[in-house]
């Protein structure tokens, strides 16, 4: 495999904002797309993009070449909070004692 090459990881930061006042908001930058939201929900969203890709430049990195732990400090760092999603409990299944039959 001489000849293989080497695969660049590209990275980019999406932001979908799900509420909406009846426009259509579209912000793309270098490493960015920005969709939907109401006005205030857009800017919101349009500037935490910035300052994300401010702090990149502090360091001296671009968002390919950062962790998922340190993007996750610079996302904290611009007051982005990390959502876990609840753990949704295990139903067993049902057998034929159990089921009415």
């Amino acid at each position: 495999m001489a000849n293989a090459k080497k695969i660049k990881r590209k990275a980019a930061l999406l932001g979908v904002g799900l509420d909406s006042d009846g426009h259509k908001r579209i912000t793309t930058g270098p490493n960015f797309a920005l969709v939907g939201g109401t006005q205030e929900t857009h800017e919101a969203m349009t500037e935490q993009a910035i300052k994300i890709n401010e702090k990149l430049k502090e360091r001296g990195k671009r968002l390919d070449d950062v962790s998922r732990e340190e993007f996750d400090d610079i996302a904290h760092e611009v007051g982005l909070k990390k959502i876990t999603p609840p753990k949704t409990p295990r139903i067993p299944p049902a057998d034929a004692a159990g089921c009415g039959l």
